[in-house]
């Protein structure tokens, strides 16, 4: 908004016969903006305009007190707020988050922890060893708790469906309960295929395993525990 002197200086050169590029040009405004003036018979009074209600007004302490608890993950934060009633879109939670990232303390990756008995995340490894005086490979499954970071191994000859929902089952049994969600990734032994809608085709012995313990798989949101090469998780219905 221009002030009451620039507004006086664009009546008087108007007057005096300058062009509206000149007048523009002197100002340092657009051409648009000297015409707007020129049709106003009083000078602004310099009153900012009343700026309207945004839905994210009432949950951006929430979500300064997140950033202050080094959550950057702006779906994360999204997912969170809307559980405390946001109806907005995850844009503007996004548009709010960017120009703070600058005071950011670290750039090194912060996990998101998730509750107690929220979370456990599937994994295969495999080791070279020596049994029985032979070299072989050892290949075994490790389940980890998303919150304690607890973990149970279990090792099997192959990474095969069987193997995998064994593994799952003794983990089970280890730390006496199934949590609500089971991170895998795309092993044939939870996912057949994606189709050409982004649709996962569920391996039909993961869907009854999942089954079995009242849960259904889904594919998962992006979120801190997400990454990008593990997209498939069940959760409890």
């Amino acid at each position: 908004m221009l002030s009451r002197e620039d507004f006086l200086m664009i009546k008087q050169l108007h007057q005096r016969g300058a062009h509206l590029v000149d007048i523009a040009h002197q100002i340092g405004c657009c051409e648009r903006t000297v015409r707007r003036h020129l049709i106003r018979e009083s000078a602004p009074t310099g009153r900012p305009a009343m700026r309207r209600a945004s839905k994210l007004d009432a949950y951006k302490p929430i979500i300064d007190q997140l950033l202050a608890d080094n959550v950057w993950n702006a779906e994360v934060i999204f997912q969170l707020i809307r559980e405390q009633g946001y109806t907005g879109g995850s844009t503007m939670v996004r548009t709010y988050i960017q120009p703070k990232r600058a005071l950011r303390p670290s750039k090194q990756t912060v996990r998101f922890e998730t509750q107690p008995g929220f979370q456990l995340q599937h994994d295969w490894g495999e080791i070279e060893t020596v049994v029985a005086g032979q070299c072989g490979k050892v290949n075994f499954a490790v389940n980890t708790l998303g919150y304690s970071r607890r973990f149970h191994a279990w090792a099997a000859f192959s990474q095969d469906a069987e193997h995998t929902y064994e593994s799952l089952v003794q983990a089970f049994r280890h730390f006496g309960g199934v949590p609500r969600t089971v991170l895998v990734d795309n092993q044939k032994a939870a996912v057949i295929k994606h189709d050409r809608d982004r649709r996962v085709v569920f391996n039909a012995g993961f869907l009854q395993l999942a089954n079995h313990y009242a849960s259904r798989p889904r594919r998962a949101a992006r979120n801190a525990r997400v990454p990008r090469a593990r997209p498939n998780v069940w959760s409890a219905t």
